[in-house]
């Protein structure tokens, strides 16, 4: 089998495209990350290489490796990164006292609407994975009590009540990563399990994933 990962828009790298000079070191972080995230999740940490990184970023290979060291390194700050992009959505819906909604049915639904990025998603999966990892698996686990305390302390859940939000988030990801998902017109059975953890977003869910496929595509 070959695997093919969808690179930039360009076949030239952001490197050949401009001189260093006219893209902000900052800019070219968040692409090799944004790239990354998709990467990982698609691939795993085992599976995935900066090389693959770089291609799907548009940047050379050393420049990755420059910029973040290692491997590990670079999934150490998807993972910090992705912990920060949930938090980011979920104090949104909690501040959004426009929404008449229950707060807790307004970071639900904020939830839902990162399927948008799949790959947030799946690095989370990946992270948690490497539990027993020295220096993944603290890190994870740290991400994991961030969003816990947040929903605790800030939305003021009970500690029931964060265990059903996060056990139905991790559901919403297991079925990402399965890939169930994809079975919208095919199984009744999972159309029946969709549909139930979904609900009325379940709609949003196959525009979200038909605007954004897998980044791997096989062969044989």
């Amino acid at each position: 089998m070959s695997s093919m990962i969808r690179s930039a828009p360009s076949s030239s790298s952001v490197d050949d495209r401009l001189p260093a000079s006219r893209i902000p070191a900052a800019e070219r972080r968040e692409l090799i990350l944004d790239a990354a995230t998709n990467v990982f999740g698609e691939l795993g940490y085992a599976g995935a290489t900066t090389d693959q990184v770089a291609k799907a970023a548009g940047i050379s290979q050393p420049y990755v490796v420059r910029m973040f060291g290692s491997k590990e390194n670079l999934f150490v700050e998807v993972m910090e990164r992705t912990g920060d992009r949930i938090l980011e959505v979920f104090r949104a819906a909690m501040a959004d006292t426009d929404d008449p909604r229950p707060v807790s049915a307004r970071i639900g639904a904020a939830y839902v609407d990162l399927i948008e990025d799949r790959g947030i998603m799946l690095s989370l999966m990946q992270g948690f994975m490497l539990g027993s990892d020295p220096r993944i698996g603290p890190v994870a686990r740290a991400g994991f009590m961030r969003i816990y305390k947040a929903l605790r302390d800030e939305g003021g859940f009970e500690p029931v009540q964060i265990r059903e939000f996060l056990a139905e988030g991790m559901l919403i990801n297991t079925l990402l990563a399965t890939g169930i998902t994809e079975s919208l017109d095919e199984d009744a059975d999972a159309i029946e399990l969709l549909t139930c953890t979904f609900g009325d977003k379940l709609a949003l869910v196959r525009d979200g994933l038909a605007g954004n496929p897998a980044l791997i595509s096989s062969k044989a």
